[in-house]
């Protein structure tokens, strides 16, 4: 609930503090004393547009905080938590107002926008007058507030959560199948390709080899000359390498018997003539195998161009032909797959929409007997609050399946007529502020133990009427006090009277210039309070007494 409101600067109020009750409170003074004006300050935090022209005069900024106590409020801590702020039992919101600049808002310290504030604050207050930021008003709160009247809302917690379910199954279906077209073009292209690469049959060892055997059959021809060459130097020639090597050996040997140590050159020399004659054996073998086959040479190239044709066809060396053979399968495998998975996708798809049906269609019933109680309970409350003759109903519009949402099968519309003989129509288009205003008291008395916003703040809902319905209008509103914050601006007497606390605004000029004062009432004070109310600026004795009867029969009642 509202524990205290800070105004500065703000209009007529140059500084203003507001300390709330709980139960209901009345706020009275005479008319341009400034109570309206705690309501828009209100209003600011809860997200209302600024305007320079709402800023003091002679003061270059405005300051509005207003503190909530979030004890009993739990929906309103699991959205500051969810939003990352501060979430104790204790709320600060902040709104600055700068004649020359934008202004700026604060939750619990912390900058924050303006959308924010009024999501939070749909949370914390209602406020119900000709210029009201009301719930009621909202088609997605009058068919929570349908729910909650029922005792259903777990149900409709469900339905959503099975629409959101579909919603899932439905969306991932859909980009399946709308790629569908695509899927099937990639197949193909996918089956080509590993066909071709395939039929390739290319491993990464063979093309090393080809790489290899193509240098060799390319310089055939010099292999032969050179290798001849060194044949020829080795073994062949008139004296070749070979012979050289066996007459220095043989010329060691003779000298190596005068001096021994010669012996180790001509080991070396021995060794050296026969690795030559080994080396000659063997050129003489390759030379041998060694032919001319222009053919092979010509298989080896058309292999090694397919190899080079496919590498830069997919991109890639031709080290990476296997590789991408190996992608590609892959992936053929797993798109073939997909019509397994479309065919299990469409099935809890249909499962999961047949579920929703289910229980859209329970939720359903539940409005509709929901709907004829709350249109009995509110129709018989606008005949106690001076709308006689006036009806209230609760439109339920099936839609059709195609349009079905997390909000169930059908759209809620609240209908009024305030007077007899006039249609039905949208709440919110209800002309007369005073009138909405007391048809929104009517539903929030019928709805008060499901209601879930702490503070309800009524503006003015005593436009229009008196005696007797004023009476009952300040015992709804009582009534509401006993579940709820209710802060109530009212000039009636009837209404005041059935508070539990009441606070009167005064304005007052000191040194030339107009402030606002607000201040608790005792009883006796409260007594002059409404004997004002009632009387005028010219108090008797008559009009003390009626309204100490009347605050006496409240207190006793009440005792």
């Amino acid at each position: 609930m509202l524990t205290q409101l800070h105004v500065r600067d703000l209009a007529i109020v140059s500084e203003l503090e507001l300390n709330c009750s709980p139960s209901m409170t009345a706020l009275t003074g005479e008319t341009g004393a400034g109570k309206s004006i705690l309501i828009d300050a209100l209003s600011l935090t809860l997200g209302d547009k600024a305007e320079a022209s709402m800023i003091r005069a002679g003061s270059d900024r405005a300051d509005i905080s207003a503190s909530f106590d979030l004890s009993h409020c739990p929906a309103a801590r699991a959205w500051l938590a969810e939003q990352e702020l501060n979430a104790d039992n204790e709320c600060i919101i902040r709104r600055l107002l700068v004649r020359d600049g934008r202004s700026r808002a604060y939750l619990n310290g912390r900058p924050a926008s303006t959308a924010q504030l009024r999501d939070l604050g749909n949370l914390l207050v209602d406020i119900h007058g000709q210029h009201a930021h009301q719930s009621l008003l909202r088609p997605a709160a009058q068919r929570d507030l349908l729910d909650a009247y029922g005792g259903h809302q777990a149900l409709a917690d469900s339905v959503i959560k099975a629409f959101r379910d579909f919603r899932a199954l439905d969306q991932q279906l859909t980009a399946l199948e709308t790629a569908a077209h695509d899927r099937l073009a990639r197949l193909e292209l996918l089956n080509f390709q590993v066909l071709e690469l395939a039929a390739l049959g290319l491993t990464a060892a063979e093309i090393e080899a080809l790489d290899q055997e193509q240098r060799r059959l390319s310089h055939l021809g010099h292999l032969q000359t050179t290798v001849a060459a060194v044949l020829q130097l080795l073994a062949e020639a008139e004296p070749s390498l070979e012979d050289h090597l066996r007459s220095a050996t043989a010329d060691l040997s003779e000298l190596a018997v005068i001096d021994p140590t010669l012996s180790a050159s001509r080991e070396l020399l021995e060794t050296a003539t026969i690795h030559a004659a080994e080396a000659a054996a063997s050129l003489r073998h390759y030379l041998d195998g060694l032919e001319l086959d222009p053919a092979a040479l010509a298989g080896v190239e058309v292999r090694l161009a397919q190899v080079h044709d496919l590498a830069r066809k997919y991109r890639v060396f031709p080290v990476q032909l296997p590789e991408a053979l190996d992608q590609r399968r892959a992936e053929l495998q797993a798109l073939e797959q997909t019509d397994i998975t479309l065919g299990a996708l469409r099935e809890a798809r249909a499962a999961a929409w047949q579920h929703f049906l289910t229980l859209a269609q329970q939720l359903s019933s539940a409005r509709a007997a929901a709907a004829d109680r709350l249109t009995d309970t509110v129709t018989a409350a606008m005949q106690q609050l001076g709308m006689a003759g006036g009806r209230f109903a609760i439109q339920v519009e099936p839609l059709a399946l195609e349009h079905a949402s997390g909000g169930g099968l059908e759209r809620l519309n609240f209908l009024v007529s305030a007077n007899p003989g006039q249609p039905l129509q949208p709440l919110i288009k209800v002309a007369s502020g005073g009138e909405l205003s007391r048809i929104s008291l009517g539903i929030q008395v019928a709805t008060a133990e499901c209601g879930t916003v702490p503070t309800l703040v009524f503006d003015e809902v005593d436009v229009g009427i008196g005696g007797g319905v004023a009476e009952i209008v300040g015992r709804l509103l009582r009534r509401l006090g006993d579940s709820r914050q209710v802060l109530c601006v009212t000039h009636l007497p009837q209404v005041a009277a059935q508070a539990h606390w009441q606070l009167r605004v005064r304005k007052e000029t000191i040194a030339g210039h107009t402030h606002t004062r607000i201040e608790p009432l005792a009883e006796a004070d409260r007594i002059e309070e409404i004997a004002r109310m009632l009387g005028g600026t010219e108090l008797t004795a008559r009009t003390r007494a009626h309204a100490s009867e009347m605050l006496g029969w409240n207190l006793n009642s009440c005792s």
